[in-house]
């Protein structure tokens, strides 16, 4: 048989079975997109783009996020540039075995001798190193076996599919070499060293070596084919679907959940009850879960042996859809199943503190809690599912105004004897302050609030506040999943500020900071709104207030949820404990966005911890460890969460739990 004719069978083979792999490979990607598209949510409309270009560049090609983990980062970055730069080669080997029937050198030799130089020497050098990366990792998943990364028959199939890829790309490369040595043979290092020892132990003529080149170029090209098809059914999806998530990630830390609109009559379901009451956006981040446990890693509520793991609810959820697919593409969203199953539990919904560090750990850009928040949605507005004390605290916020049931005409109480102005007094000043049902209600805040007023009048700063014209956020019935509640409380809140013409806030409750910055923009509350950690830093750096009482202790700082990964705010209150003469700040084991929640987040505040160790134990321990005298929080929930954890362990003679706002109160004299 002839080499013309050897070449003509191996192109149409190629031809066959290349075309059924990416046939296969294509229709199973087409089932995915049609399920995508089957799910609710308007595209909306995308913005910054150039921004987005840079930050998908940084993270997807840069490897920004995988670093954060630096071996790891350096194994995963090594696997996904050395495959960048693989399929060059493997485009190379599918052109000529397509084509070299028609066109005697159908390689890339064509882009020039150093070019092409270059190009087999990276080649070489990474299939080299992809192997020692590989090596790593099944090391790393046989051997350590980090608790998060768990257990994974994919992650197995896709390492031996790589491993197997760069072994026959070596043994191919050293197989030609010994068959039909080329001019940039000497160049490949590694396979070069490799081709000699083959030679060694072998000892074939020239036309064996070149046909054993010719089989491992086939192993590789039918190995490529197979990883194809394997791709849409596995966890690897994410190598497709990474990038557009990435692209379409929010751009901003800061964000508000999403408004539901009661007025559309149209709508029937509030939240999510079927994974089709979630949206396309959600399916890509289903899509792109990589199960790397990074989430699970740092989630509050697993690491205090709570059922919640953000990573097994994104996989849960994924199977949920997988499990509906027939149903969901026939259009027969009826029969779909619940979202709450098995997996799913509600135990699992309502162990979410909404802290977010799921969503910063994420290297993927994937968000958990706005899965969470809808899927609560529905349990309170559509199914009337939730924990017996929420209810207490929902009629509270209905009757009262606030979580507890105290009286909305003793919400400006706390102000007795501070001369604090209410804006239907004096509304020509600088500054809002909003108080807060913490501030308002809670004892130990109401010292605060005292303090950061005390600050205020020693700036000079001109402000009021609403007095019982104020009324809770909403904070806590929006995470929990009482939206409609919510909205009641803030179109009230927005009514009332507009009417003032409320243009600048300052608050001392990141929830309420958060809402009022991030949420009542949806409502027509505009306004400048500043965390009192912000707001102090900014008193200090101008001048208006200075330290000069030493505070001689040692100070860790806790940083709350909701100012730090919510808020990007971590440096202003860490400003603020330096500014003491002879204080001397340490940091705990977890901070700033690998700090550990308190566990009041997320409406967690008003509900028993029943189920494994409290989460604010587990935090207070980690301030503990840490030696220092006092605990400075600058949230009225951690207060509270931190000062019980003190309480829990017995140390409150040594250990003092204050505000950063207290700190410097008693140093600015």
């Amino acid at each position: 048989m002839s080499e013309q004719m050897i070449l003509t069978i191996q192109s149409i083979a190629f031809v066959i079975v290349a075309g059924s792999a990416f046939g296969y490979a294509g229709y199973k990607f087409s089932i995915l997109f049609k399920l995508m598209k089957k799910l609710n949510g308007k595209v909306p409309p995308l913005t910054r783009i150039p921004e987005r270009i840079r930050e998908g560049l940084i993270d997807v090609f840069g490897q920004r996020a995988v670093f954060r983990k630096k071996w790891i980062g350096v194994m995963h970055a090594t696997i996904f540039w050395g495959f960048i730069i693989i399929t060059v080669g493997t485009l190379e080997q599918f052109s000529t075995t397509l084509l070299g029937f028609l066109i005697p050198n159908a390689n890339f030799e064509f882009i020039g001798h150093l070019p092409y130089q270059i190009l087999v020497m990276v080649q070489d050098f990474f299939v080299g190193a992809i192997i020692v990366a590989v090596a790593a990792a099944f090391y790393r998943r046989l051997v350590i076996r980090p608790e998060g990364l768990g257990k994974s028959h994919d992650a197995m199939v896709v390492l031996s599919f790589t491993g197997g890829l760069m072994i026959s790309i070596l043994f191919m490369d050293a197989f030609l070499m010994l068959g039909d040595p080329h001019w940039y043979s000497e160049h490949m290092f590694f396979a070069y060293g490799f081709s000699k020892i083959l030679g060694g132990i072998l000892n074939l003529d020239t036309p064996a070596y070149h046909v054993l080149g010719i089989v491992f170029k086939w192993v590789h090209m039918l190995l490529v084919l197979g990883f194809a098809c394997f791709i849409p059914s596995s966890k690897h999806l994410h190598i497709v679907t990474s990038a557009p998530n990435t692209f379409l990630k929010k751009l901003d830390r800061e964000k508000g959940m999403t408004k539901i609109n009661f007025e559309d009559e149209s709508v029937t379901q509030y939240g999510a009850a079927k994974i089709t009451d979630m949206s396309w956006k959600d399916t890509l981040d289903l899509y792109s879960c990589t199960e790397c446990g990074r989430c699970q890693d740092l989630c509050p509520a697993y690491n205090t042996q709570k059922p919640l793991s953000p990573k097994a609810l994104i996989v849960d959820l994924k199977s949920n859809l997988y499990r509906n697919k027939e149903l969901i593409l026939a259009g027969k969203a009826e029969e779909v199943t619940s979202v709450i199953d098995q997996n799913v539990t509600e135990d699992v919904i309502w162990a979410c503190t909404s802290c977010r560090a799921c969503e910063v750990a994420c290297p993927v850009f994937i968000e958990h809690t706005d899965k969470i928040y809808d899927i609560r949605r529905n349990l309170v507005m559509m199914e009337s599912k939730f924990p017996a004390e929420v209810q207490t605290v929902f009629k509270n916020m209905e009757t009262n105004s606030s979580p507890w049931a105290f009286s909305p005409s003793d919400r400006a109480n706390w102000a007795e004897g501070l001369n604090v102005k209410t804006m239907a007094e004096d509304a020509s000043v600088d500054l809002l302050l909003w108080v807060g049902c913490a501030g308002s209600f809670d004892d130990r805040n109401k010292k605060v609030l005292r303090a950061f007023v005390s600050l205020l009048k020693k700036a000079g700063i001109r402000f009021a506040m609403l007095g019982t014209e104020e009324k809770c956020t909403g904070d806590a019935a929006r995470r929990i999943g009482n939206e409609y509640l919510f909205q009641t409380l803030a179109q009230a809140n927005v009514e009332t500020m507009n009417r003032y013409q409320v243009k600048k806030i300052v608050t001392a409750c990141p929830h309420c900071f958060n809402i009022l910055k991030n949420e009542y923009k949806d409502f027509g509350g505009n306004y400048e709104v500043y965390h009192h950690s912000q707001f102090i830093a900014r008193m200090l750096s101008e001048g208006k207030l200075k330290p000069t009482k030493g505070v001689d202790e040692t100070i860790t700082f806790h940083d709350s949820c909701y100012l730090g990964r919510w808020n990007n705010v971590y440096e202003q209150p860490r400003e603020i404990l330096k500014s003491l003469p002879s204080a001397r700040l340490v940091e705990m084991k977890s901070h700033h966005d690998q700090s550990l929640c308190c566990g009041a987040g997320g409406g967690r505040m008003w509900m028993e911890e029943t189920i494994g160790k409290r989460i604010n134990v587990t935090r207070t321990e980690q301030a503990i460890a840490t030696k220092a005298g006092i605990v400075a929080a600058a949230c009225p929930f951690c207060m509270t969460m931190i000062s019980d954890g003190v309480k829990t362990k017995e140390i409150q003679d040594k250990v003092k739990v204050m505000d950063i706002a207290e700190l410097i109160d008693q140093s600015v004299v």
